[in-house]
């Protein structure tokens, strides 16, 4: 919850903009200032005062505890020009909440986190549990001195700057990537992955502590860091055992539980009789530890009880193989405006970029220094999903584009087909061409529509054939991709003679070329009157439906017919 604070009236009429914007949200704090900030610090994950910095600092100073607990705290000036992070810019949010905030009131974000300012991210927002000393080894990594990166675990990083992993001498400040409960040495930072998966078997009414204890001597035994525990897994018949419950609770995780039938399919060293008659699996601690496969670095272990009677609870200890990260990413149809907050999020978290070139180039002042470029030309569809997927496979964060939705037409096919579950695949939608164009020419998709795409290249043209056959029998609105080419200049003309057997001559037909780019055109014609000659492959078609109209020189289609039947 963000909690929003005022003193005046032009500061109430910034922050009723924000509420209003974002109204599931905040929470307004009305009375005296002092008494509202105190309240909103203990209630609230984040607050904006449009209060001056050095009223808001001597407010909150007294509040403050630890950064990693402490809300992020913007300010915002009288005038509404200026979102300053003053408090929590990383762990409280505060740099993203100002940018966020100058987005919704114009206002500019002036964020002086000195990684934030150059575009690194911050060693203690990588998602992961960080020791050691972050500020100093920040320090190295902004100064360009040579970082060491010792990822002992392999897991899916953003780009770091190309100093860290550049040889280094002694002395030089690292980065480890571990699940090993050594500590940090001195200038070092160690970033504990979620790499283990800790299964557990535990007699009804086992108590929390003797769980977490178990667990605790297994990892310390081992040598592991407990802050790289992702989850307890046990099977589905515990799923509500409370020492369970509790000893995950306390860890922070979450308890993922499997079927009896699944853990039985696992191979195990150690089955058991007990928990097969109990059950009905062999092993429960070791099966539910590697049913999602691994390296078994603690076998089954039981608990013992100081009164020497039997034990309650068994666990066994897994570090699961490193997964890769796949987001397939939309850019919108060119407008930088219409690239959204979340693939402008996943594109800046990628390692690793891969794309056609003149995509790449839209986008490449978003991508972090030191993130790796796989760019290729038209027709290198195939390669670069199978480029992108082995990336992912691999271990590192990777970022596929393509315009529009990544979905339509685009590269989610190819790499979905590629990809399999030992990777992490993320969808990030995107603003197709139908949309874009359609905002363009009025409203043509107010009613049912349906994108076919010309291109008989990977479709035979008989399939392409019966499909806007079946659109133009149906009456529904077709938006056609790939119209026309130099090579292909006889499809649109066919396809349209198809529709035209049903639908009449004046029949509004937008033509959008380039749509949301500088050198944008568009048109409104009708079906009898559109000349193929003016639609290349930068051209999206929209054919309205029967009831589709042309008003003040936009295409637009009723939501229902009764303006048809009205015009009959």
């Amino acid at each position: 919850m963000i909690g929003l604070i005022s003193a005046t009236a032009a500061g109430a009429a910034a922050r009723d903009r924000l509420a209003a914007a974002w109204p599931a949200r905040t929470r307004v704090y009305d009375g005296p200032v002092a008494d509202a900030v105190r309240r909103a610090f203990t209630e609230c994950d984040q607050l904006v005062c449009f209060l001056a910095t050095g009223a808001v600092v001597r407010l909150v100073a007294p509040l403050l505890a630890d950064k990693a607990s402490d809300p992020g705290v913007v300010c915002v000036d009288e005038a509404g020009r200026f979102a300053v992070p003053l408090v929590g810019g990383h762990a409280g949010g505060a740099n993203d909440l100002a940018r966020e905030v100058g987005e919704v009131l114009g206002a500019e974000p002036v964020v002086t986190t000195a990684t934030d300012a150059v575009g690194m991210p911050g060693l203690d927002t990588l998602g992961l549990p960080v020791e050691g000393d972050v500020a100093g080894v920040s320090r190295a990594v902004l100064d360009g001195e040579p970082v060491v990166l010792d990822a002992e675990t392999v897991w899916p990083l953003p780009a770091l700057p190309p100093n860290v992993g550049a040889p280094a001498g002694d002395g030089a400040a690292v980065i480890r990537v571990s699940d090993r409960a050594q500590g940090p040495a001195a200038r070092e930072v160690v970033l504990r992955p979620p790499s283990l998966v800790v299964g557990v078997g535990a007699s009804r009414g086992a108590p929390v502590e003797e769980i977490l204890g178990l667990v605790g001597e297994a990892l310390a035994d081992a040598g592991l860091c407990v802050r790289s525990v992702a989850e307890l897994a046990t099977v589905d018949a515990k799923s509500q055992e409370p020492g369970i419950l509790g000893a995950a609770a306390r860890l922070g995780v979450p308890v993922v539980t499997h079927t009896a039938a699944e853990l039985a399919a696992v191979t195990v060293p150690n089955p058991s009789e007990a928990p097969l008659a109990a059950v009905g699996t062999p092993s429960v601690a070791e099966a539910a530890a590697l049913v999602g496969g691994g390296e078994l670095l603690v076998p089954k272990r039981k608990s013992v009880r100081a009164d020497g009677s039997p034990a309650m609870a068994t666990v066994a200890v897994v570090r699961r193989p490193a997964r890769g990260r796949l987001a397939v990413v939309g850019l919108g149809p060119g407008a930088r405006d219409l690239l959204t907050p979340r693939a402008t999020r996943e594109l800046r978290r990628a390692s690793v970029l891969v794309g056609l070139d003149q995509y790449v180039d839209q986008i490449r002042d978003l991508l972090r220094p030191g993130t790796l470029v796989l760019e290729s030309g038209l027709g290198a569809e195939e390669e670069r999903a199978r480029t992108a997927v082995a990336e992912a496979r691999r271990g590192r964060a990777v970022a596929l584009i393509g315009s529009g939705d990544a979905g339509v037409y685009a590269m989610a096919s190819p790499a979905l087909a590629e990809a399999s579950d030992d990777i992490d695949v993320v969808g990030v939608p995107g603003v197709t061409a139908a949309l874009a164009a359609g905002s363009i020419l009025g409203a043509p998709l107010g009613h049912d529509h349906v994108s076919i795409s010309l291109s008989d290249l990977h479709t035979p043209w008989e399939v392409i054939e019966r499909r806007v056959r079946a659109a133009a029998e149906a009456d529904i609105v077709v938006t056609f991709y790939n119209p026309r080419s130099r090579g292909r200049d006889w499809q649109l003309p066919k396809a349209l003679a198809i529709l035209a057997e049903h639908r009449k001559p004046v029949t509004p037909v937008g033509v959008v070329r380039n749509a949301s780019r500088p050198d944008e055109s568009s048109r409104v014609t009708t079906l009898g009157s559109l000349d193929p000659a003016i639609v290349d492959m930068m051209t999206v078609v929209t054919v309205g439906n029967t009831a589709t109209r042309e008003i003040a020189g936009r295409m637009v289609t009723p939501r229902g017919y009764r303006w048809q039947e009205e015009s009959e």
